[in-house]
Formats: structure tokens, C-alpha cells, sequence
């Protein structure tokens, strides 16, 4: 049901002229609980889920220039840092004018300051500009954004009462993308290369699937997000010349099956019980989450060296906060650093900044 009509809704979205993906999103709404309760989000549709998310991610990493990738480095670290300064300020303001506690305030700053850049990937993939200047910038300020914003989290958690080490917390991400990087360098064409040489079908692409995995449970793992490790994958065997071998094949596999399940499975978690009591709280969260991080990134895309219109595109890019604000919302739930009641109002946000994000980047890129 969900390949069937997601497939339909794409088409129906870039018939419209808007991104595949914004379909792909909303059908998910209507066939959830939300509305029709067709599809039930259940943990088998969540697994799918986080597969397709991955092998998004590998295949960016797979599509990546890493020449241009090199270029935007002081671009990137500027759109990343500017990109979680302004959402951090005026959400800790924010949580200050609903009288929460300081610790409080500060995580929902913190909370609207993450970025997944999973959906902004496959707009950039439409419309042509994964390979661009800005969308590596895109990219590689997401990776920055996403080791800031968690090693942050980490300390707050400490400063909260909690058993975090920012010490240890700061020498796993080190660790891993030492790791990362090294395996990247020696291991990864090593390995396929033997792999290529074995008497059995599709082994290269097999090589190819078991090293993106590897990376994104190694990122989980370190607490850095799967999806980074599945990206740096995905640049480790883009320096190799089993590069288009391996590209071709993933997508395949991907598009036909996991990663239209993980678009509309976002839509699937909506619930939309309750809220109208809180239609007002919404409305002015989204519209801060989505203009802090747009204006924000843009800013440091500007000082980068950016035109205007480029670097409002990459603004746009960053807005979606996708699975690693849920994640991070969920940790705020836990601890008691977010009421139930504000937890249920930043999901529907994450989902709002998502959906948000394609038609943005679309309607920026194309002026």
C-alpha cells in the first residue's frame, strides 16, 4: 500500500510542480491514523524505516564530490555554526517568555537547532544540485551541525544531573571519525577489491551494502547519527572505482523499496489529537524553527562567499530537523527537560519543518 501510493502521490507532486518528495511526505498523513488509518506505525515499519534513511545517506555520500567537497570546508563550518547559533538564541528566548526553567530553555534551543539533512538530499538529487557547490556545502554543514549539537546536548545533559561524560562523550566522536576516516583510507577499497575477486553473484554490491552499515552502526554506536556514518560510507567508496558499480545497484535497491517507505512513514506518525488546543503554540514554533535555521545558515553560507539566492537555498536546505530532532525531543522527554504537552507540540514542528523544506528549496533554487 505504502510503495503503491507513494509512488502515485510523487508523481501526482512533480506533476505539480513541486518536488516527488513532498508527496511522498503527505501521502504518509493520510494513510496513518492521522486520517485514514490504513497504515499503523508499527516496529517493523519503523526498521524498513531507518534502512531506507541509511541507504539515502550512502548514496549521497556515493554522489559526493569530494574536490568540491574540499572547497566548501570553510563554507560549510560557517552555514553549520551560524546555522545552530540563531535557532539555539531565540529558542532558549523563547522558553524564557513560556517561564521554563533555564536548563529547559536552553534544550529547546538545543532541540530546534538540530538539522537532518535526509530530505533536503533528495530535493537537492531532483533538481540537479547534489553535485553543486552548495549542496556539498549543504552536506558537510549538516555533519558539522550534527557533532555541535549533540556534544552540546551531552553537556547539558550533565549540568541536568545525568551520569554524561562530556570527556568520554567528546572522545567517541573523535574516535569514530579517526576511525572512520582511516577505514575509509585503507580498508574500504581493500576490502572490495577481495570482495570483486569472489565466484559469487553481487558480491560488489554486497561489499558496497555490509561497509554502509558497518559505518552507520559504528556512528550510532559512538552517539553520532547513523546516518552520518552511512554518508561517510558513502564518500569512502565514492574515491574508489567500484564508485558507479556500487551506486547504481544501491539505488535500485533503495528507491524500489526502503527509502519510499521511510519518506511516508514520517506522515505515518502524525497524530493529530490535540491539536487544536495547541494550534497557536504550533504555528509560532514553526514558523521560528523554519526562519532562524533558513536566515541563520544563509547568513553563514553569505559570509562564505554565497550569492544571496545560494545562500538562501542552503538556508532552506538546513531547515528539515527530521529523525535527529525526534531523537533529541525524545531525550528531553525522558529527562523531564520537555513536558509531554510541548514534546507532542515540537513533533508535529519536526514534521511542519520537514514537509516545509522541499517546496522551499525548490521555489529558492528555480527563481
Amino acid at each position: 500500500m505504502i510503495l503503491f501510493a507513494s509512488k502515485i502521490a510523487g508523481d501526482i507532486s512533480v506533476r505539480l510542480g513541486q518536488p516527488s518528495v513532498l508527496g511522498k511526505l503527505l501521502i504518509g498523513i493520510v494513510l496513518g491514523p492521522a486520517v485514514l488509518g490504513l497504515v499503523k506505525d508499527t516496529e517493523i515499519l519503523k526498521e524498513i524505516s531507518q534502512i531506507g534513511v541509511i541507504l539515502l545517506m550512502f548514496i549521497a555520500g556515493l554522489e559526493t564530490d569530494i574536490e568540491e567537497f574540499k572547497k566548501t570546508g570553510k563554507a560549510s563550518a560557517l552555514v553549520g555554526v551560524a546555522g545552530i547559533i540563531f535557532p539555539l538564541t531565540i529558542g532558549f528566548g523563547a522558553g524564557y517568555l513560556l517561564k521554563l526553567s533555564t536548563l529547559e530553555s536552553l534544550f529547546l534551543g538545543l532541540l530546534l537547532s538540530a538539522t537532518s539533512v535526509s530530505i533536503s538530499v533528495q530535493a537537492l538529487k531532483e533538481m540537479g544540485k547534489l553535485k553543486s557547490r552548495e549542496g556539498a556545502t549543504i552536506l558537510g554543514a549538516a555533519v558539522i551541525d550534527d557533532i555541535l549539537v549533540i556534544i552540546a546536548l551531552a553537556f547539558l545533559m550533565s549540568v541536568a544531573g545525568g551520569d554524561v561524560n562530556i570527556g568520554v562523550v567528546l572522545m567517541k566522536k573523535i574516535l569514530f571519525f579517526a576511525v572512520a576516516i582511516l577505514l575509509s583510507w585503507k580498508a574500504v577499497p581493500w576490502f572490495l577489491k577481495r570482495f570483486a575477486n569472489l565466484q559469487v553473484t553481487e558480491s560488489v554490491i554486497s561489499a558496497g551494502l555490509m561497509i554502509a552499515f558497518l559505518f552507520a552502526f559504528l556512528a550510532e554506536y559512538t552517539g553520532v547519527a547513523a546516518i552520518i556514518g552511512a554518508y561517510i560510507a558513502g564518500v569512502g567508496i565514492s574515491l574508489t572505482h567500484y564508485k558507479h558499480e556500487v551506486f547504481e545497484k544501491v539505488e535500485t535497491i533503495s528507491y524500489s523499496i526502503f527509502v519510499p517507505v521511510f519518506f511516508t512513514s514520517i506522515g505515518v506518525t502524525v497524530e493529530l489529537i490535540g491539536i487544536g488546543d495547541n494550534l497557536g503554540i504550533i504555528i509560532i514554533f514553526s514558523l521560528l524553527a523554519i526562519m532562524t535555521k533558513l536566515f541563520g545558515s544563509a547568513i553563514g553560507a553569505k559570509i562564505g562567499g554565497f550569492s544571496w539566492r545560494s545562500s538562501m537555498g542552503i538556508g532552506a536546505g538546513m531547515v528539515s530537523r527530521g529523525e535527529v530532532a525526534l531523537i533529541i525531543a525524545t531525550i528531553g522527554l525522558e529527562s523531564a527537560l520537555l513536558s509531554n504537552e510541548l514534546f507532542a507540540v515540537m513533533v508535529v514542528v519536526v514534521l511542519v519543518t520537514t514537509i516545509a523544506t522541499p517546496p522551499m528549496m525548490k521555489w529558492i533554487f528555480k527563481a
